[in-house]
């Protein structure tokens, strides 16, 4: 991200074109640690043109429930398993599913405590989430 590519994206907003963001995560996770994601430009641009941007991908509910769509699952029969709080499991929870947050990936110290609700459940790894899924939810 380039400041003539943001100001030119600024001008285009001022101009009338919609604001899309496939979604607003503060980081991503790199083979080399953490990254800057696109939450922090697509603030940045809301914030410079007084406009509200459309998320059409996590943490929206939407985004969850159109997972579903198709399959027989209601929300509050799904369960998500995610590295990211807010974005992952936050976001599940808002659609009505169940988010379980691992300490993998992008996780951060004591990122449970960053939502409300708090997280389903909190495991060390993917493996571990699926176990308690297969023994004490189906």
């Amino acid at each position: 991200f380039l400041y003539f590519l943001l100001h030119s994206f600024f001008r285009l907003i001022l101009d009338g074109a919609p604001l899309i963001a496939i979604h607003k995560a503060r980081y991503f996770k790199k083979k080399d640690g953490l990254a800057l994601g696109p939450g922090p430009f697509v603030t940045g641009l809301e914030y410079a043109t007084d406009t509200k941007a459309t998320v059409v991908g996590k943490p929206e509910k939407t985004f969850f429930l159109e997972a579903l769509r198709g399959t027989d699952c209601a929300p509050e029969e799904a369960v998500m398993i995610g590295d990211d709080c807010r974005d992952d499991v936050g976001g599940a929870q808002n659609a009505g599913m169940r988010g379980i947050l691992v300490r993998t990936g992008k996780y951060r110290p004591a990122d449970e405590d960053k939502i409300n609700p708090a997280p389903y459940l909190t495991c060390e790894n993917f493996p571990e989430a699926v176990e308690h899924i297969l023994e004490h939810v189906l």
